[in-house]
């Protein structure tokens, strides 16, 4: 049992790049995320009005990331800020670069009150499905 609560907690900062910047969410919402397989995730993307959330730093963001996603670093100590100015009734598509970083994010939506919010996971993931990426 103490193995898997380490492993879950391993596998939800495992890639966030600084863990002393990101915020620290107390709630056990990290369940309550819908997970979506890439190939959904990108269907989900197609529909208008779906906004993408890139939770990756800016320079992970500036070095290629899914078209017309918005980048809104997790590590950053103002994560909270913008993601509280969107429509908590909005439909969202969130992603990192493993998973993890999504995962969090969509926990501190979902902990923030939005109701359609799904954690697509990594990036490379999305592109192996057909994904177009960009850079900044």
């Amino acid at each position: 049992m103490a193995f898997l609560a380490l492993a879950a907690a391993l596998a939800l900062t495992g890639c966030s790049s600084s863990a002393d910047a990101a915020p620290e969410n107390t709630s056990a919402a990290a369940t309550d995320a819908s997970v979506i397989e890439p190939a959904e995730a990108l269907e989900q993307i197609a529909v208008t009005g779906t906004t993408v959330i890139d939770v990756r730093t800016p320079a992970e963001y500036a070095d290629g990331h899914l078209t017309g996603a918005r980048n809104i670093d997790l590590s950053a100590d103002t994560f909270i800020d913008p993601i509280s100015e969107l429509d908590r009734d909005g439909t969202y598509v969130v992603y990192c670069r493993t998973g993890a970083r999504s995962a969090e994010a969509a926990a501190w939506m979902n902990d923030l009150g939005f109701t359609d919010v799904l954690d697509a996971g990594g990036l490379s993931d999305l592109t192996d499905a057909g994904g177009t990426t960009e850079t900044a």
